[in-house]
């Protein structure tokens, strides 16, 4: 059955996963340190602020919503209960079956319990966090969707992206780089001379939140893919000031439009980012003329800032399942497995070998396709792609330096990369290199490799399923 909203989220998640609720934190630093140190925790608790200071009780702050491997798999419907690397499978399998649910409109809508509009506008009355010590200022936008409409087509865009506040009635919009979808249908209009209508989406059911990550084409809308993942259609309200189809039990909205640049520009960031550094100094941009704020009662805003590595916003790299995808359409078969570490950076692929450059094959097709990512490793069907410290053993006896590693030049990166010197960004360049480890045993000889000690996978799935328990001491 799927979520009808973050609310019901929390309550299933609580069953499966831990949530801790903080009572008094403030907003100022507060809230974003204790967010990182529990996102540091090996069970990584789910965090619900309350009586946060300078505010009434009832406005919360919700954080580290995806990032324990349970809550992710719940968020995609798929069993809480399965490992990681069975859980991203599962998820492999219910990807390819998908079918599109296209939002349905309803009249009505909890995020219109409580609505403010023109001089009533104030944005202080919502508990915008400042999460990291150098950021600019306010973020109410860190796990937010930006809903917008092509003025061509009619296509709905609704993508993640973060936004700063700036006083009572205005925030900025970052776009990363121009070639952003968001970016894209906002020029239509500032081309055109007009404002670009825009509506902030503060916490809904997280299968749109994981819509809003998913690098989905051009016309392809997020509310489509939300429902898709939740086997249920997404329920839209029109907003009553931009007309946008806005998530019926969102929290919090804000209804305005994005004012041309070429007319007025506020400075953006600095903003802490996934990679760990601060990769993008201020920067002018994109204002959002707030019309309106709508809540529901006792507001819950989601908050995803990004942190230093290897937390990241979501417990399964589910965009290793894109990779995996790729690895297929491009006919490389008996992948055993894909997985992410340190926040999507380095790449994994286990593989049955069939074939002498099989695994060659593989890294570069990965190589190819990961975003900002440096390393792409590629091991036996015998490693667990999701279990560091089984990668780290293959690289460290399979691998020989001198013959199993190679360098692809000029691959996809982006501005926000520390790496590329800040000349090189202002010049356009926003690639990077790929460095392929292939930690597999080598085809020519793969019989005569040692016998390995520990363990087969299907021997230890055995044990754990009946000694697990146990050893843990919860029997």
């Amino acid at each position: 059955m799927p979520f009808r909203d973050l609310r019901e989220f929390i309550s299933q998640a609580e069953k499966y996963s831990k949530l801790r609720r903080v009572d008094h934190a403030d907003p100022y630093l507060e809230i974003g340190g204790i967010t990182e140190i529990a996102a540091g925790l090996p069970d990584v608790p789910a965090l619900l602020f309350d009586n946060i200071k300078g505010f009434p009780r009832g406005y919360r702050v919700f954080t580290n919503p995806l990032m324990a491997p349970e809550r992710a798999a719940l968020a995609l419907g798929i069993d809480p209960t399965l490992r990681p690397i069975d859980a991203l499978r599962a998820w492999m399998k219910k990807r390819q079956g998908m079918k599109i649910q296209k939002p349905v409109s309803v009249k009505d809508g909890p995020f219109l319990e409580n609505s403010f509009a023109g001089a009533n506008v104030d944005l202080a009355r919502l508990p915008a966090p400042v999460w990291h010590r150098k950021d600019g200022g306010p973020y109410i936008g860190s796990g937010s969707i930006v809903v917008m409409r092509d003025p061509d087509t009619g296509w709905i865009n609704a993508s993640i992206y973060r936004v700063q506040v700036h006083g009572r009635n205005r925030v900025t919009v970052q776009f990363d780089h121009m070639g952003r979808h968001g970016a894209i249908v906002a020029h239509k209009y500032w081309d055109a001379g007009k404002p670009c209508p825009v509506a902030v989406v503060n916490g809904d059911d997280p299968a749109l939140f994981i819509a809003g990550m998913e690098s989905l084409p051009a016309g392809y809308s997020e509310f489509d893919f939300a429902g898709a993942i939740r086997e249920a259609p997404l329920e839209v309200c029109a907003g009553p000031h931009t007309g946008l189809p806005i998530p019926a039990h969102a929290e919090i909205v804000l209804e305005g439009e994005l004012v041309p640049m070429s007319r007025e520009t506020l400075p953006e960031g600095p903003f802490a980012e996934f990679l760990g550094y601060y990769a993008a100094d201020r920067k002018p941009g994109p204002i959002m003329e707030v019309r309106a704020i709508h809540h529901r009662n006792d507001p819950i805003l989601l908050g995803s800032p990004p942190l230093k590595p290897p937390r990241f916003h979501v417990g399964l790299p589910f965009r290793a399942g894109g990779i995996w995808a790729n690895l297929e359409a491009g006919d490389i078969g008996d992948i055993a497995g894909v997985w992410q570490h340190v926040s999507s950076l380095m790449t994994v692929i286990s593989l049955k070998q069939r074939y002498d450059g099989h695994a060659k094959r593989a890294a570069l097709i990965a190589a190819g396709n990961v975003y900002m990512g440096r390393i792409v490793v590629v091991v036996d069907e015998d490693i667990d792609p999701s279990n560091m410290n089984d990668v780290l053993w293959a690289i460290a006896t399979r691998c020989e330096p001198a013959e199993s590693v190679d360098i692809v030049r000029n691959g996809w990166s982006s501005p926000l990369d520390p790496r590329i010197r800040q000349a090189d960004k202002a010049r356009g360049v926003a690639s990077n290199s790929k460095m392929i480890i292939d930690a597999t045993r080598p085809f020519a000889w793969r019989n005569e490799f040692p016998v390995p000690s520990a363990l087969e996978p299907d021997e230890a799935r055995a044990i754990e399923e009946k000694w697990l328990a146990v050893l843990k001491g919860s029997s």
